[in-house]
């Protein structure tokens, strides 16, 4: 081919996989290109323009602390912040940030721009060469190809993908944006096989057509503390949000209407979020609601598109409008975008490695909704693995991967490749078993160390990290062995309302319940403030469930640290299973314990397979 440039990694697409990826490839020392169709759209939020949620705010957290960088982008950029879960423990809170979409584009953009390393291209993917089962390089399709060794891709809803509204329907990645049709007939030359999922997004109102007066206000409870680590506070002025609800007439004129659906009444529709339902869905699985809660959020500060969170369907227009003037407050409200439901193709992402590396071609990585998930937060960690392990494989190092102990970005990651998907897959934290060591805020204590080593994060944050984790020791330390004299705390417990008939540590009067750090501070028995301080409180409150869950991990350890090779032969293991056999040989795991996370899989089964991985070493010497 008549190459134009050639590139370490090429990543196509500009979406929050695709910026991620770029970013930490470029940051890693690689000369990358982001082939993205509209520059002008890079790092868009195609549905409500919001970072975090639950779990998906522990996402960013942990993206932060290894160096990527949709925290300090939704912090530049949030209008409005709620901590989720505030009045419940550490191990609960998730930050949630409505973001200004304009901001966050221009700063995501101007990032990007500024990167060194990286060129940002305005193209679109449509071929990937390959030579010997491996890639070397991509096809724009305006003609220019680019060689590279190794690609990433970010496609998010753009492959094949096809827009419906009402009994409408055509090709695009989002409203009125072209899709990625060549790309996807590429991949299909190459032996991928693309399953069909689907989203959707509500209607966008004109706020100067709400009547806010009869709406009530969604008060944000808990503090507003940064989703980057390297921020003290928000920088935009926050604003309000209101809450209304949907009645039995709305209900009325979405049964009405939904046979006007095309994309609800076809037989082959692609599968979409269980935890995301359109209102149709809403209606039909939850008959017995007479009303469904609907957020309005304002989609910038000088914007006058709202968003009604929880209000997405892909009814005709004019069923669109009817429905929602509906609902108390938006009796007059007039649509500046139509509701849409958007079907694109993905890939089954068992096909991938821990690394995101597909099995199928050799130096091709994938992130994104390309590989079964919703969300930007899931797209975002994906995109940032995927990067760092482009860049590690040019060097010939070890791939870098998470454990499900590490991080929910290690949950993701296991899931995907281990169980493959049946629908978009959210994150939640339920899906982690070691949810009282995945907080948000012990993220940097769990992953900074690798942002570091890998030259994703300043020596600047590292120094400044170090000696926050070394007071925050030493406090906790301090505070076994010093005692709450009662003679000269006596005003101050009285003040909070605590009696106590003797002595006792620091340690164990915060470990009380009713106690809380602020109150050491108060009784001038620390000078932790802020962050450092509200660890030393999470690290003494919870010290006995995370000594338990220390001892869990160690179990899950023991089978994570029992490697499979990757040449092993599962097809002549003595008394295992035909079904089994497959099932080792098309994930492909990389321990005993990925082996015994496989959907159907029995311990016995996993037992023989450690007797034949034995085996084989003893016969190999």
């Amino acid at each position: 081919m008549n190459f134009k440039k050639i590139y370490d990694v090429i990543v196509a697409g500009g979406g929050h996989a695709g910026c991620e990826a770029a970013l930490a490839a470029a940051r890693m020392g690689a000369k990358t290109l982001l082939l993205t169709s509209t520059i002008d759209s890079i790092g868009q939020m195609s549905c409500n323009p919001a970072i975090g949620g639950l779990a998906k705010g522990n996402l960013v957290k942990d993206i932060d602390a290894l160096g990527g960088e949709i925290a300090k982008n939704i912090d530049d950029a949030c209008i409005q912040f709620q901590m989720l879960n505030s009045k419940k423990g550490a191990a609960a809170k998730s930050s949630r940030g409505q973001a200004d979409k304009k901001i966050y584009i221009i700063r995501m953009i101007n990032t990007l721009m500024s990167q060194s390393n990286l060129e940002v291209k305005q193209g679109e993917a449509s071929k990937i060469y390959i030579k010997d089962n491996e890639v070397y390089g991509i096809g724009n399709i305006w003609g220019e190809d680019f060689k590279c060794k190794k690609a990433i891709i970010c496609t998010g809803t753009f492959l094949n993908g096809k827009v419906f509204i009402g009994e409408t329907s055509f090709p695009a990645g989002r409203t009125y944006e072209k899709p990625s049709i060549e790309l996807s007939k590429s991949l299909k030359e190459l032996g991928f096989t693309a399953i069909r999922l689907k989203t959707g997004t509500p209607a966008r109102i004109d706020i100067r057509t709400i009547d806010f007066s009869k709406l009530e206000v969604y008060e944000m409870d808990g503090e507003k503390i940064p989703f980057s680590f390297e921020n003290e506070s928000f920088k935009l002025p926050q604003i309000k949000c209101y809450a209304t609800y949907t009645n039995e007439e709305t209900h009325k004129i979405v049964k009405e209407n939904i046979h006007r659906s095309i994309y609800y009444n076809s037989a082959d529709k692609g599968i979409g979020p269980r935890y995301c339902p359109s209102m149709e869905d809403k209606i039909a699985k939850f008959p017995e609601r007479t009303r469904h809660q609907i957020i309005l959020e304002r989609e910038g500060g000088s914007s006058n598109e709202v968003y009604p969170n929880g209000f997405s369907t892909s009814l005709p227009v004019d069923a669109q409008i009817k429905a929602y003037r509906t609902i108390k407050g938006l009796e007059n409200c007039q649509l500046i975008r139509p509701a849409y439901a958007i079907e694109y193709e993905a890939f089954q992402p068992t096909i991938l490695y821990p690394s995101y590396e597909t099995k199928i071609i050799k130096g091709l990585y994938f992130a994104g909704q390309i590989n079964g998930t919703s969300g930007y937060e899931e797209a975002a960690c994906q995109g940032l693995m995927a990067g760092i392990n482009a860049v590690l494989s040019i060097d010939n190092k070890e791939p870098f991967i998470l454990g499900r102990n590490e991080s929910y970005i290690g949950v993701l990651t296991d899931d995907l490749i281990t169980k493959g998907v049946d629908e978009p897959y959210r994150m939640f934290t339920s899906r982690g078993e070691y949810r009282l060591h995945l907080r948000e805020d012990n993220a940097e204590y769990r992953l900074i160390e690798y942002g570091y080593k890998y030259g994703l994060i300043s020596k600047r944050r590292y120094e400044r990290f170090i000696l926050e984790k070394e007071q925050v020791y030493n406090e906790v330390e301090r505070f076994r062995n010093e005692t709450i004299r009662l003679k000269d705390n006596k005003e101050k417990l009285e003040k909070y309302n605590i009696s106590l008939d003797r002595g006792l540590s620091i340690y164990e009067f915060l470990k009380r319940p009713e106690t809380n750090i602020d109150m050491i501070y108060d009784m001038e028995l620390t000078t932790l403030t802020g962050r450092a301080a509200k660890q030393v409180e999470t690290i003494i409150k919870y010290s006995g469930y995370i000594s338990l869950q220390e001892e869990e991990i160690k179990k899950y350890k023991s089978l994570e640290d029992k490697k499979i090779p990757d040449d092993f032969d599962y097809s002549n293991i003595a008394g295992l299973r035909r079904e089994y056999r497959e099932k080792f040989s098309k994930i492909k795991p990389k321990t005993l314990g990925q082996a015994l996370r496989i959907p159907g899989m029995s311990i016995s089964a996993v037992s023989i397979l450690e007797i034949a991985i034995n085996k084989e070493k003893r016969n190999n010497g």
